[in-house]
C-alpha cells in the first residue's frame, strides 16, 4: 500500500494516501454507539442489574422491542410456546442471552449502514454475527468467558463499514471511480486501525479492544492474547461457513490459531458440527 506521499502518481494512490492521512490524524468520522446498546452493555456489566431493568430498557425503544420479540420467537431459540412479552422472554432465555440479543439488534441499526453498499454491509454484518456465534462455541470448548467472547467476535470487524464509508466519501469528493477489488483490499487492510479508534470512542472492554486490533496479528498483542486467538479462530470458522470457496475446510483446519488454542482435529470437527446452529442464529439476527 502506498505510504510515501512522494511516490503518489495516480488518482487511486492519492485517494489511498488521503485515507491513510485521515486515519493517522484520527479524523475518520466514527459512528456513535447506539444509546440502547450502550445502556445494555452497562447493564450487563452491573452485578446489581435484574430482569426488570432490562425489560424497562428495551421497552423504551419500540423498534428494538419488536426486534427482540421477533428474535426470541425465532427457530434459533426454539421457544416451547410463543414468547408473548419481554418478561416472558427474560424467563425463557435469561438475562444474559436477552442482553446479547438486545445489544446486537441495537448495534445493527446504528453502526452498519453505508448507503450504496447495502450488499457489502449485509455481508459484513452476517460475518460479524457468525463470528460472534462461533466465538461462543469456541469459548465453551475452552471453558472461558462466553459473553466476552461473543462481544469480541461480534465487534472484531467493526472498523470495516467505517472504512467503507470513509473511502466512499473520499472517492465521491475526488471523483475517483474505484474497482471493487481495490475497495475490498483497503477495507481489509485498514479496518483494524479504525476499529481501535472505535473501541476507544465507545469505551469497549479492554479485551474486546485488543481482539479488534490484534485478532489477525495475535502474536503482537501486548495483552489478552487468548481473546485475540479465540476471535481469530471464530473469524476463520465464520469465513468457512459463509464463504467456503474462500476458506475451504482443509485451509481452516491448518490455521495455526486452533493449535495455539490447544484445539485438536476432533475439537475442530466438533466445532464444524455447529455450523447449522450458527447459521440459524445468523438468520435470526439478520435484521
Amino acid at each position: 500500500m502506498a505510504s510515501d506521499i512522494g511516490s503518489v502518481t495516480t488518482s487511486v494512490e492519492r485517494l489511498e494516501q488521503a485515507l491513510i492521512q485521515k486515519i493517522e490524524a484520527e479524523e475518520v468520522e466514527l459512528p456513535l454507539l447506539p444509546q440502547a446498546a450502550s445502556q445494555v452493555l452497562a447493564l450487563a456489566a452491573d452485578p446489581a442489574s435484574d430482569a426488570a431493568k432490562l425489560s424497562s430498557l428495551i421497552h423504551q425503544d419500540q423498534a428494538l422491542a419488536a426486534h427482540v420479540m421477533r428474535i426470541a420467537n425465532s427457530p434459533a431459540y426454539m421457544p416451547r410456546s410463543p414468547v408473548v412479552s419481554l418478561q416472558h422472554a427474560v424467563a425463557m432465555l435469561g438475562i444474559t442471552l436477552l442482553s446479547e440479543i438486545a445489544f446486537t439488534a441495537s448495534l445493527k441499526s446504528g453502526a452498519f449502514k453505508v448507503p450504496g453498499h447495502e450488499d457489502d454491509v449485509k455481508r459484513l454484518w452476517r460475518h460479524s454475527l457468525a463470528s460472534g456465534a462461533f466465538a461462543k462455541e469456541v469459548a465453551r470448548m475452552r471453558r472461558v468467558n462466553v459473553e466476552s467472547a461473543y462481544l469480541c467476535g461480534l465487534l472484531h470487524e467493526i472498523g470495516k463499514p467505517v472504512v467503507l464509508q470513509t473511502v466512499t466519501t473520499l472517492a465521491q469528493a475526488q471523483r475517483v471511480a474505484l474497482e471493487k477489488s481495490v475497495l475490498h483490499r483497503w477495507v481489509d487492510g485498514y479496518h483494524s486501525r479504525v476499529g481501535a479508534l472505535i473501541a476507544d470512542k465507545w469505551s469497549l472492554p479492554k479485551q474486546v479492544a485488543a481482539a479488534i486490533q490484534y485478532y489477525a496479528d495475535y502474536d503482537h498483542a501486548d495483552s489478552f492474547r487468548q481473546e485475540c486467538l479465540l476471535t481469530c479462530a471464530a473469524d476463520t470458522l465464520a469465513s468457512h461457513l459463509l464463504a467456503p470457496e474462500d476458506m475451504p475446510e482443509a485451509t481452516l483446519r491448518a490455521h495455526p490459531a486452533f493449535g495455539e488454542l490447544n484445539l485438536y482435529p476432533n475439537d475442530i470437527g466438533q466445532l464444524l458440527t455447529r455450523k447449522d446452529h450458527v447459521l440459524t442464529v445468523v438468520n435470526a439476527l439478520n435484521l
